[in-house]
């Protein structure tokens, strides 16, 4: 829907566009206008029932979309409105598709965007509430170091601040768009005015500022900035996939894993094993990710069939860049709503674990040598024993030195 939604934008641009330039006639554009409108409102998909799958350039979908209009604006005006003479004057499925994609993928992106900016601001909320809380590090999975959450949580903001400064950069190459080259590039049978005036409308229904393309053989003849739009989209998917890693083994247990933190319960997790409870949201993100990783592949090779003048894999491409983008604006809300935001510190088991942590004696490396903390690590960790104990036997340092020098809280800040 929401590239067929596209496309209509497109045709009521060009009748606005061909209007101005006394191309059409009033009534002729105001019917074209009034039948657009009216399937943006009450988008009827059995009108358009062209298979994804159908010729590279997707003909088929523009042509689908004049009939349509063609046909409700002369029902609703009694005019003999064409499909080809009125609803696609100045206009090419070839420069048609390719706009309809960027434009597609624009609304997307920015509704992405301020989703991601959501995302951030949770993020930023709870290191609020709980970024003083310390807890062990890890590194291979492994215990290392003593970081604070506010730590933790600042890296997974950065990782989302990263991804949508991509998308931004992304977005500006997007929003530069191929209508006015028609068929080849040329711009024949086109005004020479066209394309400016056709961005100026589609920007005033908008809100987007769109822009004719530099080079109309580019846009026509590649989607590379899609592709890059794409890959923006995996970088987002390897940060959350990597967020949705981490959440997922600090909830692990309740009694037998890492069990550092609890997730919201938002539905029974076993059909068999009673009381059990799954990371739902995490797990879901995780599979967003996997699916937008796929579909990026997918854009990457549909994005390498231009053929001289154009590229014959627009369909595919648009399928993939919308699925990515929806996917990852439900996914991104769900994880700062139903996960980051709603998960509680077991503050308990986090500081059991701190206590025995025989990492920390890396702190007295400077002191003692690596080899004699190594020694203490490895002897707190066989006799089970909190290593501030074995430090005091092993050491000269008195109990309160080592208190201040193994404080984890002091460690984390480096």
């Amino acid at each position: 829907p929401a590239f067929i939604k596209a496309v209509l934008r497109v045709k009521q641009a060009a009748a606005a566009a061909n209007l101005e330039l006394k191309l059409l006639q009033p009534d002729v554009a105001s019917a074209i206008n009034s039948a657009a409108e009216q399937q943006l409102l009450e988008l009827d998909m059995a009108n358009y029932p062209i298979d994804l799958f159908q010729t590279g350039s997707g003909t088929s979908t523009n042509m689908n979309v004049n009939e349509v209009l063609a046909t409700l604006s002369g029902k609703s005006s009694g005019l003999a409105i064409s499909p080809n003479d009125h609803i696609n004057l100045g206009q090419s499925s070839n420069d048609v598709i390719p706009t309809a994609i960027h434009l597609s993928a624009a609304l997307a992106n920015h509704q992405l965007i301020e989703t991601l900016t959501t995302l951030e601001a949770v993020i930023a909320t709870k290191v609020v509430d709980i970024g003083h809380i310390v807890k062990t590090g890890r590194t291979h999975l492994m215990d290392a170091m003593p970081v604070t959450f506010a730590q933790v949580l600042s890296g997974w903001q950065a990782q989302i601040a990263h991804a949508r400064q991509q998308l931004e950069f992304a977005q500006q190459q997007v929003l530069a768009l191929a209508q006015g080259g028609t068929a080849v590039g040329t711009g024949i049978n086109a005004h020479p005015d066209f394309a400016a005036l056709f961005c100026q409308k589609l920007s005033s229904q908008t809100g987007l500022k769109f822009k004719p393309s530099s080079n109309f053989f580019l846009s026509l003849g590649s989607q590379d900035s899609i592709v890059a739009l794409s890959g923006a989209t995996k970088v987002l998917s390897v940060a959350l996939m990597k967020i949705a890693n981490d959440l997922r083994w600090m909830n692990s247990g309740p009694l037998a894993g890492l069990g550092e933190i609890a997730l919201p319960a938002l539905q029974p997790g076993s059909s068999i094993m009673p009381g059990k409870v799954n990371p739902v949201i995490p797990e879901a993100v995780a599979m967003v990710a996997a699916q937008v990783i796929g579909n990026d592949s997918t854009i990457t090779v549909a994005g390498q069939s231009g053929n001289f003048e154009l590229n014959v894999m627009l369909p595919v491409i648009a399928h993939n860049i919308l699925q990515s983008m929806e996917l990852l604006s439900s996914a991104s809300s769900a994880l700062g709503e139903k996960a980051i935001a709603g998960f509680t510190v077991q503050e308990d088991k986090i500081n059991e674990a701190l206590s025995r942590n025989p990492i920390l004696v890396t702190a007295l490396n400077p002191l003692i040598g690596y080899l004699k903390a190594a020694d203490i690590a490895k002897q707190a960790y066989k006799e089970k024993r909190p290593v501030i104990d074995v430090a005091v036997e092993q050491t000269s340092y008195s109990r309160a030195e080592l208190e201040k020098l193994l404080d984890p809280a002091l460690l984390s800040q480096g």
